[in-house]
């Protein structure tokens, strides 16, 4: 009997509550009115001008990182190409450009 009593305390369920809090004031917006950065309806020539103007500096910017990389892996490509051959026991591995001066 004693068995039995025990196995029914350990399938009760006890159910928390939480305490009914006051209500709240709602909080303000995370950011302000965003209204001031919509474009106008019509936009001024200036503004236009100094959108291209942005996005051609951007694009000068952007075609030279590209520039810059390619030569960049050029003359990695071109060091370890002299590297692997001076590692491998060769001589003449670098080639030396000259001009041949009039006697």
């Amino acid at each position: 009997m004693n068995n039995s009593s025990s196995e029914q305390d350990d399938q009760r369920v006890v159910s928390f509550r939480r305490p009914a809090a006051a209500p709240r004031a709602p909080a303000p917006p995370p950011v302000e009115d965003l209204a001031k950065y919509e474009e106008a309806p019509e936009e001024t020539p200036e503004a236009y001008r100094h959108r291209m103007m942005v996005n051609l500096a951007a694009f000068a910017f952007v075609v030279a990182l590209i520039g810059g990389a390619i030569w960049l892996a050029d003359v990695m490509m071109t060091m370890r190409k002299n590297q692997d051959c001076v590692l491998s026991g060769r001589r003449g591995c670098t080639p030396v450009e000259y001009t041949p001066q009039p006697r």
